[in-house]
């Protein structure tokens, strides 16, 4: 046990949910893991699900409060983002400014925090956690989940040397020299420092010493008690079919499309099926492929409750982690949970990209494409299906012994190690 004195954490996290909503539950599960060393999480979130789209106020009330597992959660007013980039965008910049008067109300009635730990879905809350930290003059942890602006240049939407494009990278340069600590959520990420020329050893002002690298990960316990406990009544994950399964959002990125595509070149092979468990922006066209083009392999099962993707998970014969190879940036590494799910169900993974700092090459836990190409992944699930049993329990007992470095109780010791060490 660390030192006894009760530290109170204050975590701005736009997305943020506990695991009975539909949102990010980094923050849960670090705060459950995190009370043992006498650390207690307030989280404050918006009231507005994005991935739900279920808004948890319907009054001016500015904001609602509820506690999960002793977990604390601040819901404040946000309006509905779902009508388009514009309502998003308010959304975002609504949430920030009510960072400011929520806080201060909240923390009349509570204790002051001893530390801001504010995460990027997006900048804004990393502005907002480092101005309302110097008020309480504490320390303030920046968390990059995605290197904004980057991923807004990688797609197009903004030019780089635009006039917005600039601004957009003064004040992520901004962020990082005025952050307390940097963690990072793929191992690559602290390289961007290096390539900006912002890392004190290039000339620049940012101490790469203050970066930190925690990446995303899983609930082991919570995990192996959900493969027992949530069990999905679905007749194809029984039998003795070999299960190629994919669980998670089907959106451009995912290139869910490409499944299909490897999918039909399979269809000689009866015992291989396809097993899709995700929703999102193309899951309706997606269905209509499989039934224009006749696509009897693959099952497009639409949203499931995430308290069942173990149970599936446990049922799958190979689990696919598919992206596309030109929509993203894969050279600094992965952050995605369903790959320490993946690796957890101790099942050998498919990935369509080959990404740098790469679990699956670390733990050898699976095979990483050069292409993502509907031919190489066909190549890759037969070479999985036709594997020796010796050689496929390796494989599946590599994934599970590589899946206990991404466990919360692991994680979460390192992240205490930083805001202990800012605390002090």
């Amino acid at each position: 046990m660390r030192e006894s004195k009760k530290r109170n954490i204050w975590v701005f996290h736009h997305y943020a949910t506990p695991p009975s909503m539909n949102g990010f539950t980094r923050p849960y599960n670090f705060a459950i893991k995190m009370k043992d060393e006498n650390y207690y999480t307030t989280v404050f979130a918006a009231s507005y699900l994005h991935f739900s789209d279920i808004n948890l106020i319907e009054d001016n009330t500015p904001y609602i409060t509820q506690t999960h597992s002793g977990v604390s959660f601040v819901f404040i007013n946000t309006p509905s983002s779902a009508k388009n980039t514009l309502a998003r965008i308010r959304n975002m910049f609504i949430y920030y400014l009510k960072l400011f008067s929520v806080s201060k109300a909240y923390s009349s009635q509570k204790e002051e925090p001893d530390l801001i730990y504010a995460s990027s879905p997006h900048p804004l809350a990393l502005i907002a956690g480092i101005k309302i930290a110097k008020k309480y003059k504490v320390p303030c942890v920046c968390e990059i989940r995605d290197l904004w602006p980057e991923a807004i240049f990688a797609f197009g939407k903004i030019k780089h040397n635009s006039v917005i494009g600039k601004l957009l990278v003064a004040g992520e340069h901004w962020i990082y020299k005025n952050a307390d600590a940097i963690v990072f959520l793929k191992e690559g990420d602290i390289d961007y420092l290096k390539e900006r020329k912002w890392a004190l050893e290039y000339g620049g002002q940012i101490d790469t010493r203050k970066c930190h690298y925690i990446n995303n990960g899983v609930d082991i316990d919570v995990f192996t008690e959900q493969i027992k406990s949530e069990i999905l009544k679905d007749e194809d994950l029984e039998g003795d079919r070999f299960n190629v399964v994919y669980t998670g959002a089907i959106r451009p990125i995912n290139n869910v499309g490409n499944i299909l595509d490897a999918a039909k070149l399979l269809k000689g092979k009866e015992k291989i099926q396809f097993l899709i468990y995700g929703d999102g922006s193309q899951l309706e066209m997606l269905k209509q492929r499989v039934t224009d083009e006749g696509i009897t392999n693959v099952k497009l099962k639409g949203y499931v409750d995430k308290k069942y993707i173990p149970y599936i998970l446990s049922k799958s014969s190979v689990n696919l982690l598919n992206y596309s190879q030109s929509k993203y940036n894969w050279s600094r590494g992965n952050s995605s949970n369903k790959l320490f799910e993946y690796m957890a169900s101790g099942k050998p993974i498919i990935s369509t990209v080959k990404m740098g700092y790469s679990p699956i090459d670390k733990y050898n836990c699976g095979i990483s494409l050069e292409k993502d190409t509907p031919n190489a992944l066909a190549k890759a699930i037969l070479e999985v299906y036709g594997m020796s049993r010796d050689r496929y329990n390796e494989i599946s007992e590599n994934a599970k012994k590589g899946a206990k470095d991404f466990d919360y109780k692991m994680l979460a010791k390192r992240l205490l190690d930083v805001m202990e060490s800012l605390i002090s």
